[in-house]
């Protein structure tokens, strides 16, 4: 058959050697039953490595709390089996997505204040541990410590304790939200008790089989939280200091030395390596990582050396997605041994006009858009950590990996295509693997459509690439320098398939189906 060829160079920036994008001979393959393929030569070089993944994880805000504890015990079963297994079906397709971190939302008692706590929305409002006498209740929290549970018993290993707010009884306004946005709703008189009470729940956990990896004691502290949407407080960043030293003393003074502190949780990258609109609240690396300054924490025996942010409002348009994640590398890598988690992200607002906020969507629009943030927080900003913001929805709204009906005793399940691309990442690129170099040696223009990256187990025996094709073309993709004897197997999201067993490989290479997210594993023969 005669083929047709036409070059296209198409190029994405990206840190630290790692390019994600490639160079194309577009011909009509032998293959293609749909649109002329573009057949892609990439280059693996698995000798050079980037940074070490920590997990990838979502958080039981705030459906948990009902789902986990009034739900038909099938019901939570199904849910818990899609966000935590690691098993396959006999089909030999996956039956969850894998998580390796599960995030509990450490409810600050607005829930017991019923609507007197100004919180209009109850499913917003969560519970606490900490009763009016003093006390604790482990009986509290029921519903979440349910779904810790479901998740250790699949293998989730690590578990991540945060806080929107302190408990209303160390409250300002004895409520689970601020009425002064010029301050935080936690009085430096209770900065030692909060910490205390961090610790408290920590070793409460503990007694129930649950192993706490991480605290992350302060949520998005740029914003006000003062409009009752949910729980929350504004931080400023000395007061962040207090917090964090004194909870790392409580955590040493009881010898908890599984458990470590997650700063800060940003509202957004930017504020990680710049003040913006947010003086004293932001540039948080400066201030607590350098030994300079006078906020500076990194030298505590039992902060994490990760170094937390949400994705929001930074992911569109393509071009300004891929400058802050360059100018957050540069930011992070001026710290020895520091790393980044992006810790929360789902998709708000109307993003440039590119995709709206509003409006379920369990198709692979949103799924795609997800899948290239993904892509470029991890290859671009190096991120060792990627988390979801809320696993169960039961909102309009486009922030669930699982959405339910809005009913506290019972409903039904909806799986998301952001669930299962979200799987094409969880479920195989596992804490320890290590991205690797793939590239295309002849790329030099920008193209968002088509993004993919590599990653290698500790053993060194797997290798795993995912792509993310957002075009309308299928692509034939080539590894030219990768010599090494493998068994290869595919997984596809698509329309047609939720993170499926398919055969993708060809005579020459494999065929990446349009709008599709795609994982190869190629696992080395003995």
């Amino acid at each position: 058959m005669k083929l047709k060829f036409v070059k296209i160079v198409l190029f994405v920036f990206a840190l630290g050697g790692i390019i994600a994008f490639a160079s194309f001979k577009l011909k009509k393959s032998d293959q293609a039953t749909g649109p002329i393929e573009e057949t892609v030569e990439l280059h693996l070089n698995p000798e050079e490595t980037f940074q070490k993944i920590d997990n990838f994880g979502a958080s039981d805000a705030w459906s948990v709390q009902f789902v986990g504890k009034n739900w038909p015990i099938h019901k939570r079963e199904q849910i818990a089996d899609l966000l935590f297994s690691t098993q396959m079906d006999q089909e030999g397709n996956p039956k969850g997505i894998g998580l390796s971190l599960w995030r509990l939302n450490l409810g600050a008692g607005s829930a017991e204040q019923g609507k007197s706590s100004g919180i209009r929305d109850e499913w917003r409002r969560a519970e606490s541990f900490l009763t009016e006498n003093g006390a604790y209740d482990w009986t509290k929290q029921s519903g979440q410590v349910w779904f810790a549970k479901a998740a250790k018993e699949r293998g989730v290993e690590q578990l991540l304790l945060f806080s929107n707010s302190p408990p209303v009884e160390f409250t300002n306004n004895g409520k689970a939200y601020t009425s002064n946005k010029k301050e935080s709703n936690l009085p430096v008189t209770n900065t030692q008790a909060f910490a205390k009470y961090l610790a408290d729940v920590t070793e409460g956990f503990d007694t129930m089989g649950l192993e706490v990896d991480y605290i992350s004691p302060v949520n998005e502290p740029q914003w006000d939280w003062a409009d009752g949407g949910q729980e929350g407080t504004p931080f400023w960043n000395d007061q962040i200091k207090d917090l964090v030293v004194a909870l790392n003393q409580e955590l040493k003074s009881r010898k908890l030395q599984h458990t470590l502190i997650d700063i800060p949780e940003t509202a957004q990258l930017n504020y990680l390596f710049e003040n913006g609109n947010k003086a004293g609240r932001a540039d948080v690396i400066q201030t607590f990582f350098d030994e300079n300054s006078s906020e500076y924490v990194g030298d505590l025996e039992y902060l994490s050396r990760s170094v937390s942010a949400h994705s929001y409002f930074t992911t569109s348009p393509f071009e300004s997605l891929v400058k802050q994640r360059k100018t957050l590398f540069y930011a992070v890598n001026k710290i020895p041994d520091l790393h980044f988690w992006m810790s929360e992200y789902c998709i708000l607002g109307d993003n440039a006009g590119e995709i709206e906020g509003n409006g379920r969507d369990l198709g692979m629009t949103s799924a795609l858009y997800m899948a290239k943030v993904i892509n470029t927080d991890l290859v671009v900003a190096n991120a060792s950590a990627w988390h979801w913001w809320t696993a169960i929805s039961p909102y309009d709204y486009k922030d669930g990996l699982i959405y339910i009906d809005k009913n506290k005793n019972d409903g039904a399940v909806l799986e998301s295509k952001m669930l299962w691309a979200l799987g094409n990442y969880s479920r195989f690129i596992r804490p320890g693997y290590t991205r690797i170099r793939i590239e295309d040696l002849e790329a030099n223009a920008l193209d968002e459509n088509f993004l993919y990256s590599a990653f290698r187990s500790p053993e060194k025996d797997k290798t795993v690439l995912v792509f993310v094709n957002d075009s309308n073309t299928n692509k034939a993709i080539t590894l030219s320098n990768y010599t090494e004897s493998y068994d290869a197997k595919s997984y596809v999201t698509s329309a047609d398939a939720n993170l499926e067993l398919t055969p993708i490989q060809t005579k020459n290479g494999f065929e990446i189906p349009k709008k599709a997210v795609v994982t190869l594993v190629l696992e080395t023969k003995n």
